[in-house]
């Protein structure tokens, strides 16, 4: 019957058909004129031709209950702004998460009005056993909902999440998790039901603490779990949140070069400042203010002279940046070769970010002149008499248009910050465009 009605109004029929055949009138009618219905009589010309399916006790149109399904799934997979990780829920550590559910459950009394002590003791067991199961799962299912999937993050906070923690292991702690869920649930209900079948007030005495210490026995084995996702949690809650909306000026470079003394010099960014490779350990955030205006500074780990394939996480982050957030970029060079990467990779590795990364606003600086020396530094590893002429110029000034400054005597500070101010306000009008653009595309027509 399900596609009957769609297809009825498209039988016509004679109007002799209609008039005589399709009511059972007495025969001395059959002897009537037959009406004047027309050529044809048409059936359900206008019958809606909806169908429907029985969901739960009432019709639901399939239409309907399809494009509903997209929805939600569409809605699913919408991919969340950044601040993901300041919404994590607070995770108690596995111990406490048991040994509160435990007094919890250890208060629950029996029903009421049971008289007989072997029944009430059954009811007391079987509640207290069934309280304890429910305690921990709604735990642990609130944790396990509240994580979002790796699928709806931002592209950047995806990519700190598998450089940070290792690709896949986001997932594999909270599947652990659920696991859990699933087993207490499980021997929950198996413990509690078998209490309820207790014979006398002793074995359902005997039931409810063998179930108690099977439930708490596997939540001490299997709960490192759950201490692994607040590992997480703080992890992720530590990272530095990027307002996507406000112009951002993205230090990058090769490691050891100054990139963090810049920062600690622009912003209230407090970057460790160390004379050995790789100081900075993660993504480091600062704030500028100019002219009344807020302004983001981020300090990135360094990068170093080798393929993709062959980087280490902390490179990876760097890129990771380049790649997801609309930055301003302030690359650093040091040509004095203090620090530990040689002119000539340098002069490698700009290129090759340039060339992947040129559609950012860009500034060039050259840090420590005041340690400049003529001629240029070379390393053991180079040939200066073999270097082409823009690799013997770089050597000398860095790239066209840079600025040498010199944390150390404030040479080219000024300079410095008027062209970074101008950079990050060219950086806002980019902003300001992308997202006039934007609603202009979301604006229904």
């Amino acid at each position: 019957m399900k596609g009957a009605w769609s297809l009825l109004h498209q039988w016509h029929f004679p109007a002799e058909f209609v008039a005589k055949r399709s009511c059972k009138f007495p025969a001395a009618f059959n002897s009537v004129a037959p009406l004047n219905l027309g050529k044809n009589v048409c059936f359900c010309a206008q019958m809606q031709t909806a169908t429907y399916d029985i969901v739960n006790g009432s019709y639901v149109p399939t239409g309907d209950k399809e494009g509903n399904s997209k929805m939600k799934e569409k809605e699913t997979l919408n991919v969340e702004n950044v601040g993901a990780f300041q919404k994590l829920p607070m995770v108690m550590p596995s111990v406490d998460v048991l040994y509160s559910a435990l007094r919890k459950a250890k208060k629950v009394s029996p029903t009421k009005g049971i008289a007989n002590a072997a029944k009430r003791e059954r009811n007391r067991g079987a509640k207290q056993l069934d309280t304890l199961m429910k305690e921990l799962a709604v735990k642990l299912r609130t944790y396990t909902e509240n994580f979002p999937s790796k699928k709806i993050l931002h592209p950047y906070e995806r990519s700190l999440v598998e450089l940070t923690l290792g690709d896949g292991n986001y997932e594999q702690v909270l599947s652990r998790v659920d696991t859990l869920r699933k087993k207490v649930v499980s021997i929950g209900k198996e413990q509690a039901s078998l209490c309820a079948k207790s014979m006398s007030k002793r074995e359902a005495e005997q039931r409810l603490t063998e179930g108690m210490n099977k439930i708490e026995e596997i939540f001490s084995v299997e709960g490192k779990a759950l201490d692994d996702l607040l590992n997480i949690a703080k992890t992720l809650r530590a990272m530095p949140v990027v307002d996507l909306e406000t112009p951002t000026l993205c230090l990058v470079g090769a490691p050891n070069v100054g990139k963090s003394s810049l920062v600690r010099l622009l912003s209230t960014g407090k970057p460790e400042i160390c004379n050995y490779p790789f100081t900075t350990r993660g993504i480091l955030m600062g704030h500028i203010t100019l002219s009344y205006q807020n302004f983001q500074v981020t300090d990135t780990p360094g990068l170093l002279r080798r393929h993709d394939d062959d980087r280490n996480n902390l490179e990876k982050l760097t890129l990771a940046v380049l790649s997801h957030l609309p930055t301003a970029v302030l690359y650093v060079h040091d040509l004095s070769g203090q620090c530990g990467t040689s002119p000539s990779d340098q002069f490698i590795i700009y290129n090759e970010i340039k060339e992947r990364f040129g559609a950012h606003l860009w500034l060039d600086v050259v840090s420590k002149c005041d340690l400049l020396s003529d001629p240029p530094a070379l390393f053991a590893t180079e040939d200066g008499d073999s270097d082409s002429s823009e690799l013997a110029k770089y050597r000398i000034m860095g790239p066209d248009g840079a600025i040498r400054v010199s944390v150390t005597t404030e040479a080219g500070i000024n300079e410095l910050k008027s062209k970074v101010h101008e950079l990050l306000l060219t950086q806002a009008t980019r902003i300001d465009k992308e997202k006039g653009h934007q609603e202009t595309m979301n604006s229904p027509t």
